[in-house]
């Protein structure tokens, strides 16, 4: 039996949602246990040309979000990207979730023919819905959440593995 697209989304990115949630308590417990600004963290990016892990948890939430928007005819929320404490993190997670939990199993049945079009400043491109979730909305998803994880393991945290699994 194939598994459905809801199958494939909603719990994903709840279960995603979970993982972030736990992340962000171990680098709070991290942050009061070294006396380390919890906006340095906030504030922290791998690269100086790529997002911080703020901009790491908006991308998670606009991906999933944005999702269900073009796979469905559903309105999603928009949130200002204005996070700059963990208990804006936690808001926009929570918020995220909240959202997500409305959707049913039936608002994304026929989404996988559904026609999906993108459109970047240099390039359009056009999926079927199940072309967008395989090439474009997981590996967007799972990049952002695991950029997020490597910016707090890359300042020390203490994650592994286990807490990206949901096996700690």
């Amino acid at each position: 039996m194939a598994l459905t697209i809801y199958q494939l989304t909603v719990p994903a990115f709840i279960q995603g949602f979970g993982v972030l949630g736990k992340l962000l308590d171990k680098a709070e417990a991290f942050a009061s246990e070294k006396g380390i600004a919890l906006d340095e963290l906030v504030n922290a990016r791998l690269a100086p040309d790529m997002l911080t892990l703020a901009g790491q948890v908006q991308r998670v939430s606009d991906t999933s979000k944005g999702a269900i928007g073009r796979l469905t005819s559903i309105e999603v929320p928009r949130f200002p990207d204005e996070e700059k404490t963990f208990a804006d993190l936690r808001e926009r997670i929570a918020k995220t979730v909240a959202f997500l939990e409305t959707v049913q199993p039936t608002d994304l049945e026929d989404s996988g023919s559904r026609e999906v079009t993108l459109n970047f400043p240099t390039l359009k491109v056009t999926f079927s819905g199940e072309e967008y979730l395989s090439k474009f909305v997981l590996p967007n998803f799972y990049f952002h959440l695991t950029t997020a994880y490597d910016i707090l393991r890359h300042k020390g945290v203490p994650v592994g593995k286990a807490d990206f699994l949901s096996l700690a």
